[in-house]
């Protein structure tokens, strides 16, 4: 198994390379040159596996044994676990009228991300022991990504993390659970921008292929490969657990509804379906609808600027991993990919050919939710259920409660509601507080800022050379 680039401009790699990378060096995203195709036999085996055991199955087809033998990827992943509070590690609610939940977020940081950054933070580990090396990681968040990016390596020795989050646009809590991380190799920005604005440095130090190579820079963005590989296991498990039979010819479909950011999520998906799982797709976004006006007209391009919403992590306007869905559905023609990516970072607009925007929207169905909706789907779900939806999961629920269901359906539940108490107020409704949520607020902080005006680059690099200096 060896990854490509979306854009064709650099040689394959293995796991270990696609894993310590960030883009790839022509600017594109690392994909498997192949995607694995299961038959009707393998569905039913995995049909009676735990959560843990299906992101075993699925990660030792791309990850190669004699990379990382078949016990040691186990005991990586059974690690990655170990701190969830869920003895499933994932959970299904099943609620009224057919609205199935499925909870991602019991791990560290009460979101999907813990998911899969704890595989990642021990993958990286694993190799990082055996080479003896050091690498400095970049990551530019939303609201969850940096959390969870943080807990996978926080205290490590051989990884440095610097972490930008975008001040003001993220809640209380999602800021409290990256600044009050006072460890050695954490490095949190506090950046006065938005989080379109935040990624420019990122990829303006990646982009500085020798800054990059002698740094050892890498990313946990779901730019990295590893997190989409891990994340695939949501819809084997949402399809095995909401499916009616596995007796039919052919087998049941299912449909799962994914609130959406940068992208990472529904490319998951995407490739599940690819490998034969039968599951129709709808990408659920809020106001900043780039997908939806993707998948609906072929229109990739930006809005003025990003809306803030409820749902602040999906406050994106450029979901980078577009591009490796469109690369998946142009049947890996990485120079169309090349040709349209590279007129979209001029014009910041693109029209899809039409054949490509075809086949987008016979893969996904989607929505976009206003505040309101959001607002909205949160009071009926409590109301008819006594259950806290967080805004990210409303925006699926929304969708649900708009549309007749026909097929079974799982909802993905990306956050605890737990971490966005404003939202949850704006709906009249009352928050539980968990009491390691509750702690934040008295702990220690620290966080350097991002003033505009300030070449945050700049800043950048030179915390990363003062930090390297010293091993």
């Amino acid at each position: 198994m060896e990854y490509v680039s979306t854009r064709g401009g650099t040689g394959a790699v293995d796991f270990e390379g696609a894993l310590f990378s960030g883009y790839a060096p022509d600017g594109g995203l690392f994909m498997p040159q192949r995607i694995p195709s299961l038959d009707r036999d393998t569905l039913r085996r995995w049909s009676s596996l735990s959560y843990p055991e299906m992101v075993k199955e699925l990660c030792s087809l791309f990850i190669p044994a004699e990379l990382v033998p078949r016990n040691a990827l186990n005991d990586l992943i059974d690690r990655a676990f170990s701190r969830f509070r869920h003895k499933d590690v994932v959970r299904l609610s099943r609620l009224k009228d057919g609205l199935n939940v499925l909870e991602l977020w019991h791990g560290v940081t009460y979101a999907f991300k813990d998911l899969s950054l704890s595989c990642t933070g021990q993958f990286l580990q694993y190799f990082l022991e055996k080479k003896q090396k050091h690498v400095n990681i970049l990551v530019g968040t939303s609201g969850d990504t940096g959390s969870s990016a943080i807990e996978s390596v926080r205290g490590q020795k051989n990884m440095d993390i610097f972490v930008l989050l975008p001040k003001g646009f993220c809640t209380q809590i999602q800021e409290l659970q990256m600044t009050t991380v006072i460890e050695d190799n954490v490095h949190v920005f506090a950046a006065h921008g938005n989080s379109d604005e935040i990624d420019e440095p990122i990829k303006e130090l990646f982009a500085d292929v020798n800054f990059a190579g002698k740094y050892n820079l890498m990313s946990l963005n779901s730019v990295n490969w590893s997190r989409i590989m891990v994340q695939i296991a949501h819809y084997f498990y949402a399809y095995f657990q909401c499916a009616l039979s596995l007796d039919t010819t052919p087998l049941p479909v299912v449909e799962i509804v994914v609130p959406t950011g940068g992208g990472g999520n529904i490319t998951a998906g995407c490739i599940a379906q690819k490998m034969g799982l039968p599951v129709r797709l709808v990408t659920v976004v809020n106001s900043n609808d780039i997908i939806h006006r993707t998948v609906q007209h072929g229109d990739f391009s930006l809005a003025e600027s990003v809306k803030a919403t409820l749902a602040s992590a999906m406050d994106i306007q450029e979901p980078y991993n577009v591009e490796r869905i469109l690369w998946l559905l142009s049947g890996s023609d990485s120079r169309l990919i090349k040709a349209l990516m590279e007129q979209f970072n001029i014009s910041k607009r693109l029209k899809l050919p039409e054949d490509l925007h075809r086949k987008l929207s016979e893969t996904l169905g989607s929505c976009s939710a206003s505040d309101e909706d959001i607002v909205g789907a949160m009071r009926r779900c409590w109301e008819e259920n006594q259950y806290l939806l967080c805004p990210h999961s409303a925006v699926a629920a929304h969708y649900h409660y708009s549309q007749p269901l026909s097929i079974p359906r799982c909802c993905l539940a990306p956050a605890s509601a737990a971490k966005f108490q404003d939202a949850l107020l704006r709906a009249g409704l009352v928050p539980h507080i968990p009491p390691e949520i509750s702690a934040l607020t008295a702990m220690e902080t620290r966080s350097t800022p991002l003033e505009r005006g300030q070449d945050w680059a700049q800043v950048l690099r030179g915390q990363i050379e003062a930090v390297t200096q010293q091993w």
